[in-house]
């Protein structure tokens, strides 16, 4: 160890590379922009760095790469967590590898933001635990301790510091070199029942969220940064703070006199058990905080829970300012007016509204015996196992099959997105490798291949998602030199909410014709120069392209082009002879067409889905299908 003058900002980013950091991916912002550039300076061999085009980009990226085991940061200021919280709250429910650090700057004041968004409130809405250091030191220390709770319980964790910690200056104790922790990612392990988000997995996910956060509430209950000082023995009247804001507790208290103090550096999941033991024999807790009373009202929320008499003051009560930044002078004063009320014995009482909660109302209650019937019902039959497939005849069925044929046998990772094609993570395609939200996957697959150089990385999107959010992906792999596959599924409607339209359709919703908007020249006008449009439905020519365009260096794209066949009238069914068919089942082992089905032993077509796509007939090895 060696001591350093850091500001805080190049403290978090020498904190990072000292943890192993693998890659890190931000947006400019006041006051977290320093952290980015500091890591670039000092970056050890290996490291990634980009400034992405925007924070769901950047905070994308990092996800491709922690699913590939990296040590990951994402750094952005508080305005921009909103752009970033559209993966971010999905990301939560899919987990992570490596360890994977938001490092949120809050500007209380504030001095360059157009709001005072409190960082740690976002943490409780998003069930992310989140750290708040209290000084530049605290800082340093914080993201390695970060990293570890990331990778144990698999999820990204909030470091959120504010402008007077990114931007303070002190002397810290920092790791020699050789102290430098090294991780090597283990890289992607295809899993889609782990990566590719659905509702069922949302579920269960969401359980084990909770029961974590139940857990880490007693984790942080014994973490030594949370913690009791007893400044007055048996003190009936303390102060509660966390964040920078502590720090002007410990400074303010030189002139005040010292208070027990409980210092929160784990704002959520809120170590209970701790506030517990300090609030008991407590009349009396003041809590400093900026910018929001989290702090307060979970203390709150204990003395409601355990039944404890004390009395709560902060911003609720007026005690404390509801806006901008603290200083020592504003806490000197915040401390001197509550140690002069309890001199005083000032008995007045928290404002509020009580509310009362009705368990019944005897004069509406229903009665359950008036409704039900007089027989036993019988136990319905369960219902079928219908899992979701892509509808017979689907062009995106065909695009998958080319794709898939084309790099059998190679290193490939296949990055999907919300839609219809979602559905291409069935068997027998299996094509769907993550899947987070709408346009993750471009940046997803960027991610994955600046961990894993040697993958193929591809990003399937439909037409409707390209605008709505991909197009920002395509340029921020264009800016940062990424190498990959884009796959545009250009079935021309939004097909999976009902076929609503979108810029590349020609019409609006107030029944105008309009221009359509040219998805080849968007792309060739943010910098590809190989894009190629192809029908999927032409199976061996798909193929072949696909070869060609996946081995070409930089970004490409190939639209697969193709109208949904919900919008288009059918062509007439195919048709198997009986004579001809080996009954290999290539036609269903491969594709899986719901369309396409065994009848006492005969492999047949069901001539009510049948589309005529042709692709079956294109795939049997003996022709038997035309």
């Amino acid at each position: 160890m060696h001591e350093e003058f850091l500001m805080g900002n190049a403290a978090i980013a020498r904190g990072a590379i000292a943890a192993g950091l693998n890659l890190i991916a931000g947006y400019p912002g006041t006051p977290s922009t320093e952290v980015l550039e500091n890591v670039a300076k000092s970056k050890r061999e290996g490291t990634y760095v980009e400034w992405s085009v925007n924070e769901k980009a950047a905070l994308e990226v990092a996800a491709g790469a922690t699913y590939a085991g990296a040590r990951t940061m994402v750094t952005m200021k508080q305005v921009g967590l909103n752009v970033a919280s559209d993966p971010l709250m999905s990301l939560e429910y899919v987990g992570v590898k490596g360890g994977m650090i938001v490092l949120v700057a809050d500007d209380p004041g504030p001095i360059s933001s157009q709001t005072e968004q409190d960082t740690r409130k976002f943490a409780e809405f998003s069930k992310l635990p989140c750290f708040d250091p209290s000084s530049v030191q605290e800082a340093y220390e914080m993201v390695s301790e970060a990293f570890e709770l990331s990778e144990k319980y698999g999820t990204p964790v909030f470091l959120r510091s504010t402008t007077r910690v990114s931007h303070g200056y002190a002397s810290i104790s920092v790791k020699d070199e050789d102290e430098y922790y090294t991780n090597t990612p283990e890289g992607f392990v295809k899993d889609s029942k782990r990566w590719v988000i659905f509702p069922r997995l949302s579920y269960a996910n969401h359980q084990k969220i909770e029961a974590r956060n139940a857990e880490l509430s007693k984790v942080f209950s014994e973490y030594k940064r949370n913690k009791i000082l007893f400044g007055a023995e048996r003190s009936e009247i303390g102060i509660a703070a966390g964040g920078i804001s502590y720090s002007y507790v410990l400074e303010a208290m030189k002139e005040t006199g010292r208070l027990s103090l409980f210092k929160v550096s784990t704002p959520f999941p809120f170590p209970e058990e701790k506030a517990l033991e300090f609030l008991k024999g407590k009349k009396e807790v003041l809590c400093i905080e900026e910018l929001d009373p989290v702090i307060e009202r979970e203390l709150i929320y204990v003395c409601g829970k355990y039944n404890l008499d004390v009395r709560i003051r902060g911003k609720l009560t007026g005690d404390t300012p509801n806006a901008g930044e603290n200083t020592i002078d504003s806490v000197k004063e915040n401390i001197l007016s509550f140690i002069s009320d309890n001199a005083s014995g000032s008995d007045t009482e928290n404002s509020g509204v009580a509310a009362t909660v009705s368990t019944g109302n005897s004069d509406s209650e229903t009665n359950n015996d008036s409704i039900s019937g007089s027989g036993e019902r019988e136990t319905p039959p369960p219902l079928p196992v219908r899992p979701p497939v892509l509808c017979a005849g689907c062009p995106h069925r065909a695009s998958f099959y080319a794709v898939k044929k084309a790099m059998q046998g190679r290193k490939t990772i296949f990055c999907g997105d919300i839609g219809c094609y979602t559905l291409g993570n069935a068997m027998p395609l299996d094509m769907v490798d993550t899947c987070l939200c709408m346009g993750a996957g471009v940046n997803i697959a960027q991610g994955v291949g600046h961990i894993e150089p040697d993958t193929k990385c591809f990003a399937f999107v439909g037409d409707s998602t390209f605008f709505a959010s991909a197009i920002t992906g395509v340029v921020n792999a264009v800016y940062n030199q990424a190498d990959m596959t884009l796959i545009v599924l250009d079935n021309s409607t939004t097909a999976m909410t009902g076929h609503q339209p979108h810029p590349g359709t020609g019409h609006t919703m107030m029944g105008e014709i309009v221009a359509k908007i040219n998805i080849e020249q968007v792309l060739r006008g943010i910098g590809l120069t190989t894009v190629e449009t192809i029908d999927p439905l032409d199976m061996n020519g798909s193929i072949e392209l696909i070869k060609r365009v996946a081995d070409e260096p930089g970004v490409k794209a190939v639209i697969f082009k193709s109208p949904c066949v919900a919008i288009v009238p059918p062509n007439k069914a195919l048709h198997i002879d009986q004579e001809k068919c080996i009954k290999c089942k290539k036609c269903i082992r491969e594709i899986g067409c719901p369309g396409i089905v065994i009848n006492d032993g005969r492999v047949e077509i069901d001539t009510s889905l049948c589309t005529g796509c042709t692709l079956c007939s294109q795939i049997c090895p003996v022709g038997a299908i035309s």
